[in-house]
């Protein structure tokens, strides 16, 4: 789980960590490889240099050659070095290091066969070393060249130096190739919101433009699906009016009055089944993009209700500013009211903003729906009356045409139980 909230949800993130990670962990093995092995052996040999020329200083001491001895240790040997009279070496406390300098120090300093002490503490000042000598103390200072090497250490600063350049280059390059990613994500929102999204020009890699092209033929083939089903249904509805009203011209000079009043009927209700058809072809007719203040908008729909046949009561928890099709949305609440309306005599619309976009919900105390049909309200022209009399507006197309309008600018809508009994209404659009 924890692993889980380390990982960027990014592709750049995630590309950055696989090129990263490997990069880091070779930084670190190269150096832990480097410090058991060639700083092993480079500190092994700076130290059994150091202890021959210390070696040489204490035969050069020995055979009373103190001066020459302190004169070849400061010129030829990188030390300073003192005699200290009548002192040992247990009197000289220093705090034991840890390391490979100090391990190989100590290997080569045994090889003297004479009781010593160094301190490895201030290495900048140098490496003390005391030596017992008989009843004396010889006291060396050595250079910290001469043990110390700096190269290795500059080498691992280079290493760590060119992996932070290679990330930081391997980040401009993986920017570029994401950037196509970036703007096809960009392009497929504003078309799943119904606005009018322009092709992608194929870029980067392969694959990714294979998905621009992908994406190109699917956009292609939604927007021609669209004008064939829009085209298709204006067609039906302008040809079916020219019979309806030669039935109407005929049905005035039909003289048995139950006869013509039952037809009657049955034009009424066909005429207002291609209303319908024609309000949800209005409702794929383009229409332009246009800023829309949500609250102000719904104050304005419900402005022009009768009030006396429904208490309607607006709460509004925020300032909602968002685009769409005016007329669109318009027909969309409408027709959830209209439905409030028809059924019930309360309506209470809320709008408010969460993370996930605005959220309109229309609440009635009418008798419902039931859940087993909250999917089938949806599909047109299924309706809940069994008579299906369309004089009663109920052509089943209203919330089919409202799914429709709300999906074509990348929201959705679904149906629950309200808390006064009724329906509840739940309108998910983007901001």
């Amino acid at each position: 789980m924890i692993f889980r909230k380390i990982i960027p949800l990014s592709l750049l993130g995630r590309s950055i960590i696989i090129i990263f990670v490997p990069i880091f962990l070779l930084v670190i093995i190269t150096s832990v490889i480097f410090y058991q092995t060639s700083w092993n052996i480079i500190s092994k040999r700076l130290t059994e240099s150091v202890v021959s020329d210390i070696n040489v200083i204490v035969k050069l001491i020995n055979n009373d050659l103190e001066s020459k001895a302190i004169s070849i240790a400061k010129e030829d040997f990188k030390m300073k070095i003192n005699i200290q009279k009548d002192s040992k070496v247990d009197n000289i406390i220093f705090i034991e290091q840890r390391g490979i300098l100090s391990k190989r120090l100590k290997q080569a300093l045994i090889n003297i066969k004479k009781p010593f002490a160094y301190d490895l503490s201030n290495i900048d000042n140098g490496v003390k070393i005391v030596i017992q000598l008989n009843k004396d103390l010889l006291l060396i200072n050595v250079d910290k060249d001469r043990l110390y090497s700096e190269t290795a250490f500059v080498f691992l600063l280079w290493m760590i130096f060119a992996s932070i350049l290679l990330l930081i280059l391997s980040y401009f390059l993986m920017n570029k190739q994401i950037r196509p990613l970036k703007r096809l994500s960009i392009i497929a929102e504003t078309f799943g919101r119904g606005l009018d999204a322009p092709e992608i020009q194929s870029a980067g890699a392969s694959e990714i433009r294979q998905t621009a092209n992908a994406f190109n033929q699917m956009r292609k083939r939604i927007k021609r699906f669209l004008k064939q089903r829009t085209d298709m249904l204006a067609g039906v509805s302008h040809d079916l009016r020219t019979p309806l009203t030669r039935m109407k011209l005929q049905l005035s000079l039909l003289k048995d009055e139950k006869a013509k009043k039952e037809l009657e009927l049955d034009i009424n209700e066909m005429t207002a089944m291609l209303d319908s058809y024609v309000s949800f072809v209005r409702s794929e007719a383009p229409e332009p993009i246009e800023s829309i203040n949500l609250n102000k908008f719904l104050k304005e729909i419900i402005k022009n209700i009768n009030r006396k046949k429904i208490e309607i009561n607006l709460y509004e928890k925020n300032i909602v500013e968002t685009s769409g099709r005016p007329l669109q949305l318009k027909r969309a609440f409408q027709n959830i009211i209209d439905n409030s309306i028809r059924y019930s005599n309360k309506l209470h619309i809320e709008i408010f903003i969460n993370d996930e976009g605005c959220y309109i919900l229309f609440e009635d105390n009418g008798p419902g729906i039931p859940n087993k049909n909250y999917e089938d309200v949806f599909k047109p022209f299924f309706t809940l009356d069994p008579s299906r009399n369309k004089l009663k507006g109920e052509s089943g197309l209203g919330l089919a045409i409202t799914r429709d309008i709300v999906r074509s600018h990348g929201g959705e809508i679904r149906l629950d139980q309200s808390k006064f009994g009724g329906l509840k209404s739940i309108i998910q659009l983007p901001i």
